[in-house]
């Protein structure tokens, strides 16, 4: 029988280190391949053009997901990175409930004590997260092409797009709405636009707040009902309409 090659790998592995250090190679090995494939998928889906015929659909008829993320803190230019994704899909003005996504990252710098008795995120639960990569993947592939929507969607925005630059070296290509334009467009005398103050006007009760699964879901109801007074009130039917709209306010 031929002798395995001794320079490296699975078999000097286990003849150095026994059979957990083999393992581990393995591990790593997949490990490597896993992200080579999240980061292809991750790729493959920022390339995908914007379809033109998406203007067209009807906003009662419309595909959307709400998120929100939890962070560090406000800056991702200082060092700031992702706690959590929370995400929920929304068709028309039907939130879907059983369609909901959530995860915390493992993210690579100090959590402010400030921070974690804001959203209850501590850094020993980070710790025992997955990695960024896995979570903007999952997080990506429950996305898939759909248009998103956030409340004060640049802070967002700018989180996201710093992370897929950071594993994959590409940016956020998909259409993303901020309930905030919304709220500056039809009720334009308010004082005050943020997402407490909207969701206390609208009724909407809030309970989990800073909790990013529970700010999509509460979103989520401040855009439907949005997309009601709209459909009531204004001459907006399409997504096409609406920022034509929008580029107006």
């Amino acid at each position: 029988m031929k002798e395995p090659n001794k320079g490296g790998g699975f078999w000097n592995n286990l003849r150095q280190g026994g059979m957990p250090s083999a393992i581990a190679s393995i591990r790593g090995g997949e490990s490597a391949q896993q992200t080579a494939q999240q980061m292809a998928f991750i790729r493959s889906l920022m390339r995908e053009k914007r379809r033109p015929e998406v203007l067209h659909t009807p906003l009662s008829e419309l595909e959307a997901v709400i998120f929100d993320l939890e962070t560090t803190g406000f800056s991702h230019q200082h060092g700031d990175e992702i706690l959590s994704f929370g995400a929920i899909k929304v068709v028309g003005e039907e939130i879907k409930e059983d369609e909901c996504f959530y995860t915390l990252v493992n993210c690579q710098t100090a959590i402010p004590e400030d921070i974690t008795k804001l959203t209850g995120i501590s850094e020993e639960m980070t710790s025992a997260a997955p990695p960024l990569i896995d979570g903007l993947h999952n997080f990506m592939s429950f996305v898939g092409q759909k248009v998103l929507v956030a409340h004060g969607s640049n802070h967002d925005k700018s989180f996201l797009n710093a992370a897929l630059w950071k594993t994959s070296k590409v940016q956020l290509t998909h259409r993303v709405l901020d309930t905030m334009m919304l709220a500056r467009w039809l009720e334009p005398h308010r004082s005050n636009y943020t997402l407490d103050e909207l969701l206390a006007a609208h009724g909407i009760p809030i309970q989990g707040r800073h909790n990013a699964l529970e700010d999509a879901k509460m979103t989520a109801q401040l855009w439907v009902a949005y997309l009601r007074e709209i459909s009531q009130k204004r001459q907006v039917e399409t997504l096409g309409d609406l920022y034509a709209y929008l580029s107006r306010a």
